[in-house]
């Protein structure tokens, strides 16, 4: 688990959050620190308790337990709109009989912000999220983009410390997805404002966020930048949730650790016999060429080195400048393996073919422990 700067002032500091509904806990002793200015992602499956975290930040949900500090100052039993927080939900929340400028409007009206003020700060805001000559239109009239740009800008109006988003691109389609993450990124680096989103896509998490914290039934299983969430993983549940994987099952004999026909180094102090899972990125298997006949390599334990073990070829896809690959190793195992186009081409390989594989690089957990 990563720490942040301990000079950077916190936006948000949360400690031992709990929250139940029923007989169901759905956030367990979360706690973690946001600096000001970052952009964090809460990451995980449906129902990790992502957005029950996100709500108790925002005072939308009363914590069972826990507190919430907001700018340095304990939130606990603060109104929602006593928290300086702007709030974006999946599904837009506009006032449907409401134009685009009067639901920006909104949040400075009811606080009873001088006309003036409020004329300004909806022109500034229809321009900085590209709406300017939208600004007469109804939501109906607008598309799913456009009506999570106006939530943003109404979110923003008020101009709060810390902006809050629950699954902002969930109901957009792919392409509108990437654009409005390209949008915000932008906008984070203009505004600075400390930002905190719930999503379960990896790669929003990874491409929008400075850190990334992965949620799993209630409790934080990791907070760390994308490349030390992706590249070192702290738990099982982490290593198979973020990526593509392989998951081979084996156990620890001589400081080895056997994986049918392929090895690698065992965790230092593994005990002989213990049960391990070996967690292996596609791309971090290297395929050394064609062989012809059983010989050599499948066995896991011959000497200290990582085994090559043979595997058949069962099916090519190519998908952009990547190739992906289906194989069976001897001992019967499946293994996808990612290469691209031009190593394909170089080795010659086609399916049905029989080739060495190699482990560059994998994460071996027994139990919590891992390298």
């Amino acid at each position: 688990m990563s720490s942040t700067d301990s000079s950077a002032p916190l936006g948000i500091v949360v400690r031992g959050l709990e929250k139940s509904f029923g007989a169901t806990k759905v956030v367990d002793n979360v706690s973690f620190e946001v600096p000001r200015g970052e952009l964090v992602a809460l990451l995980g499956p449906s129902g990790g308790g992502k957005s029950t975290v996100l709500r108790i930040i925002a005072g939308l949900e009363e914590a069972d337990r826990g507190d919430v500090l907001l700018d340095g100052v304990n939130a606990n039993g603060q109104r929602v709109q006593d928290r300086a927080v702007g709030f974006v939900f999946q599904h837009y929340a506009l006032f449907r009989h409401m134009t685009v400028r009067k639901n920006i409007a909104f949040g400075l009206e009811i606080r009873k912000r001088p006309q003036k003020e409020i004329d300004a700060t909806v022109d500034e805001l229809l321009g900085l999220v590209q709406l300017d000559a939208l600004g007469n239109r109804f939501p109906a009239e607008l598309s799913g983009g456009q009506r999570q740009r106006v939530a943003l800008a109404r979110a923003l109006a008020p101009k709060p410390s810390l902006l809050l988003l629950d699954e902002p691109f969930g109901a957009l389609d792919a392409k509108v997805r990437v654009e409005l993450r390209e949008w915000i990124r932008r906008l984070h680096k203009e505004r600075g404002i400390t930002s905190v989103f719930v999503t379960h896509d990896q790669e929003e998490a990874f491409d929008l966020a400075d850190r990334v914290i992965v949620l799993q039934k209630g409790r934080v299983e990791q907070i760390g930048t994308p490349e030390e969430i992706y590249d070192r993983p702290a738990t099982e549940f982490v290593a198979s949730f973020v990526g593509s994987i392989n998951l081979l099952k084996g156990q620890a004999f001589g400081g080895r650790a056997a994986l049918g026909t392929l090895a690698v180094h065992a965790p230092p102090g593994t005990s002989d016999g213990a049960r391990l899972h070996a967690f292996v990125r596609p791309h971090d298997i290297e395929l050394r060429g064609r062989v012809d006949t059983d010989g050599g390599g499948d066995s896991p334990l011959a000497d200290s080195r990582p085994a090559v073990a043979t595997a058949e070829i069962e099916r090519i896809s190519r998908v952009g400048f990547m190739v992906k690959m289906e194989l069976r190793l001897a001992d019967g195992q499946p293994l996808a393996v990612e290469l691209t186009k031009d190593r394909v081409a170089e080795l010659g390989l086609h399916e049905g073919d029989r080739v060495l594989v190699n482990l560059r690089d994998a994460k071996v957990f027994v139990q919590d422990y891992a390298i």
